[in-house]
C-alpha cells in the first residue's frame, strides 16, 4: 500500500519603505497557497535548498527599493555684471544684507540677528510656475575677504549657499560675480529643468538693479 502526503507553502511579504519625508508608500504582495507532493530531499539537495532560502532573505527587498530613496538635486547659478562704482563701494553695498530686498526681486526680508551679526533670517516670496512660492532660511556669513569676496551658507530652512566676488576694473568700476547654489525644493521638482534658467534671469535682473542701487549708496 502506498500513500501520498501533501505539503502547503504560503508565502507573503509586506514592506513599507519611506520614500520621502512627508509620505509613505506601501508595497505588498500576497501569493495563494499551493499543494504539491512531498519529496524526500537528499542531504545535498537539502543543503542547497536552505542555502537558496537564506540568499533569498538577504537579496530582494532592501536592495530592490534602495533605488527609490530620494536624492535631492542641487543646482548652481552664476551671473555677473559690471558696476560703475569703485570696488570698495560695491563691496560695502552688498555687505548691507538688510538692504538686499530693495534690489533683489525675489527676496522679501532679511533680518540680522542682534546678538549674532554673522547670522541672518531670509524670506523669499515670488509667484512662478503657477504657484505662490514662499521659503525661508537661516544663513551664516562666512569670514569675508574685504573688497574681494562675501560668502554664506544656510543652517536651516531652504538649503543654499553662495558667494559674491568683486573684481576691480579701474578706479571707478568693478565686476560683480554672484554664484548661488541651492537644493531644488520638492514642490518644484517637476519643473527642475526650467528652474535654473528662470533663477539665473532673476539673479541677473537683481544685479542690474544692484548696479543702479550702488550708485546712490552711502
Amino acid at each position: 500500500m502506498s500513500s501520498t502526503a501533501t505539503a502547503t507553502v504560503i508565502t507573503s511579504f509586506s514592506t513599507t519603505p519611506a520614500l520621502n519625508r512627508t509620505s509613505t508608500t506601501t508595497f505588498s504582495a500576497n501569493f495563494t497557497s499551493r499543494s504539491f507532493p512531498a519529496t524526500q530531499l537528499s542531504s545535498s539537495n537539502n543543503h542547497l535548498f536552505f542555502k537558496l532560502l537564506q540568499t533569498s532573505k538577504r537579496s530582494p527587498i532592501s536592495r530592490r527599493f534602495n533605488r527609490f530613496s530620494p536624492v535631492m538635486e542641487w543646482q548652481d547659478c552664476t551671473v555677473k555684471r559690471e558696476v560703475d562704482v569703485p570696488v570698495s563701494v560695491a563691496y560695502a553695498c552688498y555687505s548691507d544684507r538688510e538692504a538686499i530686498p530693495e534690489w533683489m526681486p525675489f527676496i522679501s526680508t532679511v533680518k540680522i540677528l542682534p546678538d549674532k551679526p554673522d547670522l541672518s533670517r531670509w524670506s523669499l516670496k515670488y509667484t512662478a510656475f503657477g504657484q505662490n512660492l514662499e521659503f525661508s532660511w537661516l544663513s551664516r556669513n562666512m569670514q569675508p575677504t574685504p573688497n574681494q569676496k562675501i560668502h554664506w551658507r544656510s543652517l536651516e530652512g531652504l538649503p543654499n549657499r553662495g558667494a559674491v566676488r568683486f573684481f576691480p576694473k579701474g578706479p571707478s568700476s568693478c565686476l560683480v560675480e554672484l554664484t548661488v547654489s541651492y537644493e531644488v525644493p520638492q514642490l518644484l521638482a517637476p519643473v527642475a529643468s526650467a528652474l535654473k534658467p528662470f533663477l539665473e534671469g532673476l539673479l541677473q535682473r537683481g544685479l542690474e538693479q544692484f548696479a543702479s542701487f550702488a550708485k546712490s549708496y552711502k
